[in-house]
């Protein structure tokens, strides 16, 4: 089988291999867990909230260090032992600018699911921590005060967003790095290892509201503006080919894939954002 028809094989299985739902977000206390025995050099994974074989066996060796019942289960002992960093239970205390402890880290870990990341899910409540909780309380339209007090901890239970609008894959080439935790940050977005100067096309009608080298990582950036308060962002790339204002079809050529900014090596890093909250662009891939 010829190379080019060999690839575009394997293009084909990867997008048929794209689940339809979105990736399940872990549990909020799992995850402060996870950043409490970090911080104890116990633990070494994602901080992903979802208490799996690495974590199930930080816990027993904290226990074991400790001198209790060595069953991975954060009992009410376990977690006296953990200190006062685990003392402070999410939602008996209103979390502000300088905080620190287990419920900070919940509160961390819930921001970045609802779209708002903003570093390291440390447990510290920086001017980082409140400049999200800020934004995230300006898009629920609740008291923007960067003070995670009780309407932020509900408007925090709610749904996380998401877009009802439908896009294409805005490049042929596999799937990488999904949307979601990442060592002890959040991926904004999905990651498509295409080779250097592939195409990357419009995943959806819209006006280009930027176009060119941006910072914070992104490198050469496209970012188009759609319906209902939806932008989408191509990032990283080594061309860009289009301009400010102009108007694009589905599947018009915007640039391409290239290793500017922070990239390691060349893909596309793709965005969705719903009125600023980043959301998984897999479910409305179509």
């Amino acid at each position: 089988m010829p190379f080019r028809a060999f690839t575009a094989l394997l293009v084909l299985v990867a997008a048929l291999a794209l689940p339809a739902a979105a990736e399940a977000a872990g549990r909020p206390n799992v995850a402060a867990l996870q950043v409490t025995l970090q911080a104890r050099g116990l633990y070494g994974g994602t901080i992903d909230g979802i208490k799996g074989p690495r974590t199930t066996s930080a816990v027993r060796r904290f226990q074991q260090r400790r001198g209790l019942l060595v069953d991975g289960i954060v009992g009410p002992q376990t977690r006296r032992a953990l200190g006062r960093y685990a003392r402070f239970r999410v939602g008996r205390r209103v979390m502000t600018d300088g905080m620190h402890g287990w419920d900070v880290a919940a509160l961390q870990f819930t921001l970045a699911w609802h779209g708002f990341p903003f570093g390291a899910i440390d447990g510290h409540f920086g001017t980082r921590t409140g400049a999200a909780l800020f934004r995230f309380q300006r898009w629920r339209r609740i008291g923007a005060d960067g003070v995670a007090g009780p309407v932020t901890m509900r408007a925090l239970r709610g749904k996380r967003p998401r877009t009802r609008l439908g896009f294409r894959r805005p490049v042929r080439a596999p799937l990488g790095d999904r949307f979601g935790p990442r060592g002890n940050r959040f991926h904004t977005g999905l990651d498509f290892t295409a080779w250097y100067g592939e195409p990357v096309f419009a995943a959806r009608p819209g006006r280009v509201r930027g176009a060119g080298w941006t910072a914070g990582g992104y490198g050469n950036l496209v970012v188009l503006r759609h319906s209902r308060g939806t932008r989408s962002y191509y990032a990283h790339l080594s061309r860009v080919h289009v301009r400010v204002g102009q108007r694009v079809r589905r599947g018009t050529r915007i640039g391409t894939v290239g290793a500017t900014g922070t990239a390691t090596g060349p893909h596309l890093h793709f965005e969705i954002r719903v009125r600023g909250a980043a959301v998984n662009p897999l479910p409305a891939l179509r």
